[in-house]
């Protein structure tokens, strides 16, 4: 596997390679990687000719330094198994290459889409996104960029940033990759304990629940109910809210696609999840 750590190294890959147009698929994480990227990378793999997978730790969108400094780096361990599935090319930039001096931010108006949920919570999250997003398309320049769906909120402002950009790229959003009972996985798992772990699953059990009681309850009943459950499995809520899938703004009222999102603390560790819950 080719492990690149400058932006010139890449370009010069790419350019070798690409003598004849070849698609490019991309899939930028942040490490401590698991089944859900994994398989991001392999459908990436099965999609495009060319696959460039991104390891980096993105600084501008932790609003919480300590969240920043604890979040779980892996990198040994990320090539060996980028290497298992036939991965061929990874790129492990450096802040400054990134964000060199020179860099001038990128400001996109994103509203109302980072005004919700995480935007709400965590400020300049969102314009964090965006400019590594961005940064990172615009040094791969790929034909498709690959991202999962337990980031529903972020795959959305993706969406509208490709949209306000008018940028060629596809942004191809992958289910959740769960665990065998129900968690959604997340390179924040690594900092769970096995016991709590189990005890996160709350989250799916109330989301499969949610599901249920929205054929006989409204959106704010269910969103309450939702809550109750989840605080009574041990953990405690940030937030829990029912959205439209494309304008992210609460429901009074059932519409197709509805979405239930959940934030909830294990411990210091926060985890996120989300759920279709009306059909």
């Amino acid at each position: 596997m080719h492990i690149f750590s400058t932006i010139t190294d890449l370009r010069n890959y790419l350019n070798s390679q690409n003598n004849s147009r070849k698609s490019i698929g991309f899939v930028p994480t942040m490490g401590a990687l698991h089944e859900g990227h994994l398989m991001l990378v392999s459908e990436s793999m099965n999609e495009n000719e060319l696959t460039i997978v991104s390891i980096f730790v993105n600084p501008t969108q932790f609003n919480n330094p300590d969240d920043l400094n604890k979040y779980p780096r892996t990198l040994e361990k990320d090539i060996s198994l980028l290497k298992k599935i036939g991965c061929t090319a990874l790129f492990c930039p450096s802040n400054d290459e990134i964000y060199p001096k020179n860099y001038s931010p990128l400001h996109i108006d994103l509203s109302p889409l980072d005004e919700v949920m995480e935007g709400k919570h965590r400020p300049g999250h969102f314009n964090g996104v965006v400019n590594v997003v961005n940064r990172l398309f615009e040094i791969v320049r790929p034909t498709r960029a690959y991202f999962g769906k337990k980031d529903f909120q972020q795959v959305a402002v993706i969406k509208a940033m490709k949209e306000a950009l008018n940028l060629s790229v596809e942004v191809v959003a992958i289910d959740t990759l769960r665990e065998s009972n129900g968690l959604a996985m997340s390179s924040r798992n690594l900092r769970l304990s096995e016991s709590e772990k189990e005890k996160s699953t709350i989250i799916y059990k109330s989301l499969v629940k949610a599901k249920k009681l929205a054929t006989e309850k409204s959106p704010r009943e269910v969103e309450k109910t939702l809550t109750q459950l989840i605080e009574e499995g041990g953990l405690n809520v940030e937030y829990v809210t029912i959205v439209h899938p494309v304008s992210l703004m609460p429901i009074e009222k059932w519409e197709k696609g509805a979405t239930a999102c959940v934030v909830a603390y294990c411990g210091d560790v926060r985890l996120l999840d989300n759920m279709e819950v009306y059909n």
